[in-house]
């Protein structure tokens, strides 16, 4: 999704910075308008290498937009998830994005740009086994929300994209990841949670290859970052609007009970009730 979108703002002529990890990654990426910079969200060396850049752009070109998209999916009941697996969680998905627009805000201000921060239906509603993953993006939902009134005054403008099924790759790590969770667990756990992953394997899956195109997402993304008034929140994909909206409406009890109902076909069959 995020190489998707950088390519959809350069399309439009905007000159990206398009963080990547790996040289190897960069190289594939690089194109017109696409400059990629190496940029691990948890390295604060690194951050601070691609401020410098942006400080001294050769073409003196403004800073218009900070769009905050790395992200892991770390899936595991709270029971069984360790304690640095729940640091790593949110060191990518919460941490990494604050330190990212910290870093920037300096030129965000000179330029009155924006931060789109990409959160998830995620951070409306928790799934089971989704707590680390759901509670950074609770964390980046209630940042954005602070941070857009503290902004506004300056003239520095914070939006918040919330995707619900995209097919991307990182859902694809995100479930083989699971599947070695169930391989680790002892017969106790896995007489407790066996079911519960498989389950969530399943409906993971499904949801995903029904969902939107990265390239189709990218474009509600470049669009947030570029519309001259733009809203404080998007939604990609009908799932993520009706879950978002259930989530405001309906008591947590009943949601509850919908959530168990969409999951319950995914159980293997000896397990459904």
């Amino acid at each position: 999704m995020g190489a998707a979108t950088a390519r959809e703002l350069a399309r439009r002529g905007y000159h990206v910075l398009a963080g990547v990890r790996r040289e190897a990654d960069g190289e594939a990426l690089r194109g017109p308008g696409l400059e990629p910079v190496l940029l691990d969200v948890t390295d604060p060396a690194q951050i601070e290498a691609v401020a410098r850049r942006v400080a001294a752009d050769p073409a003196r070109r403004p800073l218009r937009a900070v769009i905050n998209n790395a992200g892991i999916a770390i899936n595991a009941p709270v029971e069984l998830l360790s304690m640095d697996e729940w640091r790593r969680q949110f060191e990518v998905n919460f941490f990494g994005h604050v330190a990212v627009t910290k870093a920037l805000l300096p030129a965000l201000h000179a330029s009155s740009g924006r931060v789109v921060n990409i959160s998830s239906v995620g951070g409306k509603v928790a799934l089971p086994t989704y707590g680390a993953y759901a509670g950074a993006k609770f964390a980046m939902e209630g940042m954005s929300d602070a941070l857009r009134r503290e902004l506004a005054p300056h003239g520095v403008q914070v939006v918040v994209v919330e995707p619900g099924g995209v097919r991307t790759e990182m859902t694809g790590r995100g479930i083989e990841r699971m599947r070695g969770t169930i391989d680790a667990m002892s017969p106790a756990e896995r007489g407790r949670y066996g079911g519960l992953l498989q389950a969530i394997i399943s409906q993971a899956t499904a949801f995903t290859r029904s969902g939107l195109s990265a390239e189709a997402a990218a474009r509600i993304i470049a669009g947030a970052a570029t519309v001259r008034r733009p809203r404080a929140r998007y939604t990609v994909g009908r799932d993520a609007a009706i879950l978002t909206r259930l989530s405001r409406i309906l008591s947590d009890r009943i949601l509850d009970r919908i959530m168990a109902a969409n999951l319950r076909p995914h159980f293997p069959k000896e397990q459904r009730a």
